[in-house]
């Protein structure tokens, strides 16, 4: 199965390099991802001198587009996406767009597919081009208004005594999307950015009783970066078993 994630990088280099062959791409460009969203995105859009910005959850590619409107520059805009498989080519509709995202994964494949390629042998492409990236989601249900409470209580531990470590590897920098300056508006989010381009992000569900933890990991070889997943998983399990009280 093809990750959300996968299939948004393939879908971003896929339209930033068909259209750079075609020379429809527009002066400045901007592609848009979530910042619980693969890193992998940074490197392609590099490659090929687009603008990435980041947002929080909640499919506010939008408002980026709106805000590309204000400016009177629209057509900067081609791609956003999020690891949930939520994707937008344009400014026609504003939210995840299923019909957008099908047209998009289909004309990928056909596109690939006159090249002799599957959508597999296009991401182990992309992945030896730009690094193995491997993401995955622990998601821990605190239930009942006791849970609530030990829920807060772990945030605010993790602020107050940000961990200077993970899975044998050092924090660099511990982002506070409550309280730092970050560009986007306050948010119960932690992003801890670890040695060797791991990073782990917390925040609580908007929705549930449930705290969601997003890993990421990077690695020279699909081992390495699968290596790197597991020990972050484990470290993750042993902090909120400690924090529910497991």
């Amino acid at each position: 199965l093809i990750s959300g994630n996968e299939m948004g990088v393939l879908l971003l280099d896929y339209l930033c390099r068909t259209r750079a062959e075609r020379g429809t791409m527009p002066e400045n460009p901007v592609a848009v991802t979530t910042i619980v969203s693969t890193d992998m995105a940074f490197p392609i859009a590099e490659h090929y001198g687009v603008e990435l910005r980041r947002t929080l959850t909640g499919f506010n590619i939008g408002e980026q587009i709106g805000l590309l409107e204000a400016e009177g520059h629209p057509e900067r805009f081609i791609f956003g996406f999020e690891e949930s498989y939520g994707y937008l080519s344009g400014a026609h509709v504003r939210d995840k767009d299923a019909v957008n995202a099908v047209m998009l994964a289909c004309e990928c494949a056909a596109w690939y597919a006159g090249k002799g390629m599957t959508l597999l042998d296009a991401i182990n492409a992309l992945y030896e081009q730009f690094g193995y990236y491997r993401n995955s989601l622990i998601s821990r249900a605190f239930e009942g208004e006791d849970g609530m409470k030990s829920m807060a209580a772990l945030m605010a531990s993790l602020r107050e005594n940000a961990p200077a470590s993970a899975a044998g590897r050092k924090a660099l920098e511990v982002v506070d999307y409550l309280g730092g300056d970050t560009g986007l508006i306050p948010s119960d989010v932690l992003e801890f950015r670890l040695e060797g381009e791991a990073k782990l992000i917390v925040r609580p569900s908007g929705t549930e009783p449930k705290l969601k933890v997003y890993l990421s990991a990077r690695g020279n070889s699909e081992a390495e970066a699968a290596q790197t997943l597991e020990a972050l998983t484990q470290a993750v399990e042993a902090l909120l078993n400690e924090g529910s009280g497991a």
